[in-house]
Order: C-alpha cells, then sequence, then structure tokens
C-alpha cells in the first residue's frame, strides 16, 4: 500500500509508456480505501505534517544589510553582457528585478547595476519580444536575443515592463524609456480594455492553430502595405528577409541596429528616417488588422488589473498625463462596482460576462492597494487612501498569521485545504507577501501607528530565512529591505490645489525617481481635514503663512520645510 502514495507534477489520463495514469491510479486508491480506510487516514496524517512542516520551517530568519549586496551580485553573476537578460534561454522580463537592480543602484551608488537594467531594458526593446508594429511585449523569449518570442501577451508583464521603464526614464532621463512606456499604454489601452474600463488577460500565442501568425510578415506582404521604396527600407531595418528569422517568416526587430545607426549608415537625417518609421509603423499597423486575430482572454482578473493601475498612475506621474490618470481611474470604479462584496467588501478575485466569482487572494489584496497608493499620489484624491487603508486592514484581518507572520495566500473565510501556503518567491510576478511588505512599512510611516510598523517588522522577518538563501529570487522583497535598512521617505505639500507653486512642487515630486518614497498632498479646505484625519500624524503639516509649504521627511524627522518647487527639487535630489 505505501508504495502507492508518490508525488508527481503530472500523469497522463491513462497508462502510457511506462507512467502511471491519472484514471488508474485513482480506481487503485478507491480499492485500497475500501479495504484499508485506517491506513490511509494514517499515511495521509503523516503526509499532512510534513507539508505543514516544510512549509513553515525555512520561511523565518533575520535580516542582514548583506542580502542586498548578495542579491545584486547574484544578478551580476548570471548576466548576459552581450544581449541583457539573466541566465540563458528561455528568458523572462521578470521587470521587477530590474527595477530592483534601479532603486539599488541608486541607493548604493553602483552604476553597475544600473547598466544591467538597461542594458536589458534596451536589449527587450530592440528584440522580437516587443510587438514593433502593435505595441506591448510577448511572454517570455525563446533565445538568449529577446528574438523570438512566445507570442502570447499578458497584461501582467505589460505593466510590470511600463513600471521598469518608467522607473528608467525617471533615474536617467532617456526620453526612450518613456516613449516605450507609453507605447505598451498604447497597447493596453486599445486593445486590453473592456469598454467599462477594465483590463483583461492575455491573449494568445497562435491564430489559425499556427504560433505567432499574426505577427510574422514576408518582405512581399511589407511592400505590399508600404509600397516598394518604402517597404524596402522597413525591411532592411527591421530585418524581414525572404529566408526569415522565424520558420520561414520574419519577426520584426532592431537588433541588427537602431533607427539612429540605420540613419547614420545610409546618410539620412534621423529625425526624418524616425517619422518615416512611425508612418510605416502605422499603415502596418492597420494593414495587420485584417488579419483573423488571436483569441483574447477576456478574464478580469483583481490582481492583475492592480497591477495595470500602478503602472498608469506611475505614467501619470512621471510624463504628467492626465489619460493616464483617467484610465487608471475607470478599472478602479469597476473594481468597486464589480469586485466587491457589497455587504462587506470583500475583494473577489475574477470577473468575466456579468458574473465576479472566487474571494480573493493575497494577489489581489496587496497588488489592488499597490495600485490604489500610486493613483493617490498621481491624483491627491484622498478617496484612493481611504480606500488603500480600509483594504489594507481587510487584508490583515483576512490573511495575517498571528503566531509566525507573513500573510497566508487565501483568506481565513476561503475553503479550507491542506494546508495555508504563504507564497514570497518573486517569479514571472512579485508575490503578494513582497508587495505586501512594501506597502506595510509605507502605510507604517505614514499612519505611524505603532501595530503596522510591528507587523511591517514581522512581515520581513517572516521570509528572511527563504529569501537570505537565494536572495535574487525576491527581488520584489529586495526593493521593500531597502526601504527598511536605508529609509523611507514621506514628502508632504501643503496649499491651495489651484495654486500655480503648489502644482509645480507636485510635478516636482511625481516627475522624480524616488523608490521607497509616497507622495501626501494635504490641500487647503475640507479635503485637507479629510486627509488630516485618516492620517493624524498630518495636523502640524500646514500651508505656513499661507504660503505652499513642502515638507520631506525620513525615519519621522523632517527637514526645514520649503516653499517653492525649485528648493523642493535640491532637497530631493540630496538623497
Amino acid at each position: 500500500m505505501r508504495s502507492l502514495f508518490f508525488a508527481g507534477t503530472y500523469f497522463p489520463k491513462h497508462n502510457r509508456f511506462g507512467r502511471t495514469g491519472l484514471v488508474e491510479l485513482l480506481v487503485k486508491i478507491r480499492g485500497i480505501w475500501e479495504k484499508e480506510p485506517e491506513q490511509i487516514k494514517e499515511v495521509s496524517a503523516q503526509i499532512t505534517e510534513q507539508v505543514k512542516a516544510h512549509e513553515t520551517a525555512h520561511l523565518h530568519g533575520e535580516w542582514d544589510e548583506r542580502v542586498l549586496h548578495r542579491a545584486f551580485e547574484q544578478f551580476q553573476a548570471e548576466f548576459d553582457v552581450k544581449f541583457g537578460g539573466f541566465g540563458s534561454a528561455p528568458k523572462f522580463p521578470t521587470p521587477h528585478n530590474l527595477s530592483f537592480l534601479l532603486a539599488y543602484g541608486r541607493t548604493y551608488d553602483r552604476k553597475e547595476a544600473i547598466a544591467m537594467a538597461e542594458r536589458t531594458l534596451e536589449g527587450m526593446a530592440r528584440g522580437g519580444i516587443r510587438d514593433h508594429v502593435g505595441h506591448g511585449f510577448a511572454r517570455y523569449s525563446t533565445d538568449e536575443r529577446w528574438l523570438v518570442p512566445h507570442f502570447e501577451k499578458m497584461l501582467y508583464d505589460n505593466a510590470l515592463l511600463a513600471m521598469a521603464y518608467l522607473d528608467a526614464y525617471q533615474w536617467t532621463g532617456n526620453k526612450r524609456y518613456a516613449d516605450l512606456a507609453e507605447s505598451i499604454f498604447a497597447y493596453v489601452l486599445r486593445d486590453m480594455t473592456s469598454l467599462e474600463g477594465a483590463f483583461y488577460s492575455a491573449e494568445d500565442a497562435d491564430s489559425e492553430g499556427v504560433e505567432g501568425k499574426f505577427y510574422v510578415w514576408t518582405p512581399q506582404q511589407v511592400k505590399e502595405a508600404l509600397g516598394a521604396e518604402r517597404g524596402s527600407r522597413y525591411c532592411e531595418l527591421y530585418d524581414i528577409t525572404e529566408e526569415g528569422n522565424f520558420e520561414g517568416n520574419s519577426i520584426p526587430n532592431l537588433l541588427q541596429r537602431t533607427v539612429e545607426q540605420y540613419a547614420r549608415e545610409r546618410g539620412l537625417d534621423p529625425e526624418t528616417l524616425e517619422a518615416e518609421m512611425e508612418a510605416s509603423r502605422a499603415a502596418l499597423f492597420e494593414w495587420r488588422e485584417r488579419r483573423i486575430h488571436p483569441h483574447k482572454d477576456d478574464k478580469i482578473l483583481t490582481a492583475w488589473n492592480g497591477l495595470t493601475i500602478a503602472a498608469l498612475a506611475k505614467g501619470a506621474k512621471a510624463l504628467q498625463s492626465s489619460e493616464y490618470a483617467d484610465a487608471a481611474a475607470r478599472a478602479v470604479r469597476f473594481i468597486e462596482t464589480h469586485l466587491r462584496r457589497t455587504e462587506d467588501g470583500r475583494l473577489l478575485a475574477r470577473y468575466r460576462d456579468g458574473e465576479a466569482a472566487l474571494l480573493g487572494y493575497i494577489d489581489d489584496y496587496a497588488f489592488y492597494i499597490w495600485g490604489l497608493t500610486e493613483l493617490y499620489e498621481a491624483s491627491g484624491d484622498v478617496s484612493y487612501l481611504h480606500k488603500a487603508l480600509a483594504l489594507l486592514r481587510q487584508m490583515i484581518d483576512l490573511f495575517w498569521d498571528g503566531e509566525r507572520g507573513g500573510f497566508y495566500f487565501y483568506g481565513r473565510d476561503g475553503e479550507r485545504l491542506l494546508t495555508r501556503m504563504k507564497e514570497i518567491y518573486d517569479g514571472a510576478l512579485p508575490s503578494g507577501n513582497s508587495v505586501a511588505a512594501m506597502l506595510l512599512s509605507k502605510y507604517a510611516a505614514i499612519t505611524q501607528e505603532a501595530e503596522l510598523s510591528q507587523l511591517a517588522e514581522q512581515q520581513l522577518k517572516a521570509f528572511a530565512g527563504a529569501a537570505m538563501r537565494y536572495p535574487a529570487g525576491y527581488s520584489m522583497l529586495m526593493q521593500a529591505m531597502l526601504g527598511a535598512f536605508r529609509g523611507s521617505r514621506e514628502i508632504v505639500i501643503a496649499g491651495a490645489g489651484d495654486d500655480s507653486e503648489v502644482q509645480r512642487m507636485l510635478a516636482a515630486v511625481r516627475q522624480t525617481y524616488l523608490p521607497n518614497s509616497i507622495l501626501l498632498f494635504v490641500p487647503d479646505g475640507e479635503e485637507g481635514e479629510r486627509l488630516r484625519s485618516l492620517l493624524p500624524a498630518l495636523q502640524d503639516k500646514t500651508a505656513i503663512n499661507g504660503k505652499p509649504t513642502a515638507y520631506v521627511c525620513e525615519n519621522f524627522a523632517c527637514q526645514q520645510p520649503v516653499h517653492d518647487a525649485d528648493e523642493l527639487k535640491r532637497l530631493l535630489s540630496r538623497g
């Protein structure tokens, strides 16, 4: 009987090529259950205890700041100097790794970390993993060069990539990164947004049963769409050849040369060529729209929508775009209307065809609170902060492990499974626990509540044991650790919302790269009082003598307040 019980990741339906089939396995288990139920109960109890012990024993520990340097060194050891990215094929974007490297490089003045992030962002942007005709990025590259993608497009990848490109833009000032973030938003708002403003989940890799068919080209097709002269130029630049680079067809890419390099080689004006290539891209997009599209997964997932709200809000701040703030706000309205239970405000995880279902998991709460927090910073609308704090408290109530710390994956009101798991690894997506660590630190700082401070500390300790073994696998958690070791910043601006200097101050903060910081706007009048009632620590943060006033605070100590945007910029540049 004991030999029957073993672990496996895949079972064919029936016995096949020496592998046990699931149907046959279930028949055997049923037979043993009927004959020896007590023995099965005994073995199952032993297995349950072992699973529970393994799940929690290795997580807890103490932190040391050296873990951040070890994470950087591990990324450095795995870095592909030639093409960017980490390790060998297949290569996944994993944008939160890049955001960590940017934040780490800024904090410790490590230019190598910045260079790794930039090389990877540039490699992906030039490769075929990026849709050069319709925008957006595919799920991963099957090769080390970023040339041949698995053509499926995921909402979460594009949201996280937009954030990474925005981080790079704010830190370097390179407008190309801003353009790439905007191209991602163009794709999401055009192809992945429902009529009510929520965001769909994914687009398949194949159409008409063929992977990539929608995205690849032949020279003849390009010339048919653009004409012979423009088409030839586009093909030469974007690697569209007769032999092809993917199963006899071609994936547009800029791996051989950039537009600027091509212009220099041909003696062309770079700006004129750039304008021509954009016009060609638009024409090819219209031509491609006549093809049969890949299937769209139109599920609306709270967690992935939360990430997209966060990305759009970051875009609204960095690029001073009301369009992105409005799009994020529409998605919030959808979630508040369709994905929160009326009776208790409980978040739900999934919506499709008029039906909301499944109790929200830790990812749903953490990612959505992140989105609300970013949108508050982008808009100054205190209602988003109210929602975020209420959901944070609900998240603690539903998911917090009061014995060992950390958040369980599903709530105490959810279905009882064998064990309540805690997810912490930051893979293709950051874990809900890592994002929760960042949120607890932020809200502990702005509320100055002792309970939240204690939870923030316990949250980090709860997973230190696991993360210390391979810190590069926990890059989002490492970002929270940066804030814990180096301190967070709270920037408070008080004054009339329609005052031009207040607006200049807000823009100065929103456009500056400030990881582990939060912006609080205390307007005059009733809205400011609402914020002070929510955050009593702001009672003394007022517009001094009626003049716009900015306070920059770190570790509960504030610098001398300033009254104009230029002085605020100088203050921010010191950190």
